[in-house]
């Protein structure tokens, strides 16, 4: 195997599931920020939160798509991809805290 169908099979196996777990992370968060209030946000905190996320889910689609029309040949700079998986774990933060607090009210 060459080193371009090694990248692009790196690619493949690594870049493509990660787009698909973000999209699906940020497609949850954004769908609870818009039909709950947050106990751990106020009101301006959660418009943030909700704000960023659909940036970062634009973000995604547009790396996904790229990634799909260029032949699997396009890569996300890794700066990025950590600025998607730290707001993916604020994410789970909130959702946790909002879950714990719906459940304590049970």
């Amino acid at each position: 195997m060459n080193h371009q169908a090694d990248h692009t099979e790196l690619l493949r196996t690594i870049l493509k599931p990660l787009l698909e777990d973000f999209l699906y992370w940020f497609g949850r968060a954004k769908s609870l920020l818009e039909n709950h209030d947050m106990p751990t946000l106020d009101t301006a905190e959660q418009a943030d939160l909700l704000a960023r996320i659909i940036g970062a889910h634009q973000e995604v689609m547009a790396a996904k798509t790229l990634f799909a029309s260029l032949g699997e040949q396009v890569a996300v700079d890794l700066s990025v991809v950590n600025q998607w998986h730290q707001l993916v774990a604020e994410c789970w933060t909130v959702s946790i805290a909002y879950h714990r607090s719906q459940d304590s009210t049970l």
